[in-house]
């Protein structure tokens, strides 16, 4: 029976059995059972959550893990989270290593911060605190009304370079672009290892050129208030591509959040190639590896890709031999521990910086 001997359960969200892997490997090292529960799809694409125990006057714990399908396991872990609140859950925490929609945090044009709204429909659903991993932008713990514990993989992908990258004393570390600069210094710092950042963009032909940078400036539009006339933005344009910093002779590792598209990356690998690097790593917490990126991985000047298991990759990984997995079970599973017997979260925070 699922009851630990201070009475907390943990439940899994997902309906696919690739994705329970991680809520098994944290349920392992918190030496508990999953709940028993049954999550599927309907015929018409409905989800169907039906809670198999008791739960009442307990504290609950939903590991989600986001697969390709991230819409369904949204939906999944809304109607088990609304499931067990309705069935008298005590707390109700939702472990979601890889929040989703995290790159839809700023308004763009006459878009939506869907993270936002995916904040609130969480909460609303009555999770009433939530553990998650390296969101894309920290601030997105702003947009939540409940308890958010952002932890860091950073930790352990030190460790593998340290362990696993021979000479990894004569590497670089590597910012993709200069928004990646702090993570990756703090990498640097942290291996006492040089820094390098990429900048630019890639020159296209004229024929490419298509988003309208280099036509001729808008003629200023004086039908508003004559008396109002507001100055002319000047068109940002990048210089082409440029590494800052020296790679030549070195073992480079770029380091980022999320390893998705992989077209920057392997366009990044083809430069610190060109300019002299003669092995290259990737280092990233979520890897998503959307479309062909396997293939294209396979196919590059990248070495290798470590990535740690907050989403489920095995598929990729049989597809190419060079992505490396990290196990991250453990941190998460001692955050649920800790949670559930009020002790203090500094521990799994020490050293751990704002630009981490």
């Amino acid at each position: 029976m699922n009851v630990a001997k201070s009475g907390y359960r943990v439940f899994s969200a997902n309906s696919t059995p690739a994705c329970t892997e991680l809520a098994k490997k944290i349920t392992e090292r918190l030496g508990v059972e999953l709940g028993k529960s049954v999550v599927n799809q309907e015929a018409n694409r409905e989800t169907r959550v039906e809670i198999k125990e008791s739960v009442r006057g307990q504290t609950i714990f939903i590991i989600q893990t986001i697969p390709r399908d991230v819409n369904t396991a949204i939906m999944e872990l809304l109607v088990m989270t609304y499931a067990l609140k309705t069935s008298c859950a005590k707390n109700i925490i939702g472990v979601i290593p890889y929040f989703p929609y995290s790159k839809q945090c700023k308004m763009r044009k006459r878009g939506s911060i869907v993270c936002k709204l995916l904040a609130s429909m969480l909460a609303k659903a009555g999770l009433s605190h939530i553990i998650t991993m390296d969101l894309h932008q920290k601030e997105i713990q702003g947009f939540f009304t409940i308890p958010v514990d952002n932890l860091r993989a950073s930790p352990f992908l030190l460790q593998y370079i340290q362990e696993e990258v021979p000479d990894y004393r004569n590497a670089i570390i590597v910012a993709k672009s200069p928004s990646a600069a702090k993570r990756a210094q703090s990498y640097a710092e942290r291996l006492r290892l040089g820094l390098a950042v990429m900048h630019g963009e890639a020159q296209c032909s004229e024929s490419d050129m298509a988003d309208g940078r280099h036509s001729p400036p808008c003629v200023r539009n004086t039908t508003g208030h004559p008396g109002l006339e507001l100055p002319l933005m000047m068109a940002k344009e990048k210089p082409p591509i440029t590494v800052v910093g020296d790679v030549g002779g070195r073992i480079a590792i770029i380091v980022d959040d999320i390893i998705d598209d992989v077209e920057d990356f392997v366009a990044t690998a083809e430069i610190l190639k060109e300019r002299g690097a003669y092995k290259i790593y990737i280092m990233a917490t979520h890897g998503l590896l959307s479309a062909d990126a396997p293939r294209l991985i396979e196919e590059s000047a990248i070495d290798e890709v470590v990535v740690t298991n907050t989403v489920p990759h095995e598929v990729q990984k049989l597809q190419c031999p060079k992505i490396k997995t990290v196990d991250v079970s453990m941190i998460l599973a001692e955050a649920i521990r800790r949670i559930h017997n009020g002790e203090s979260m500094a521990y799994l925070f020490r050293n751990i910086t704002v630009d981490d």
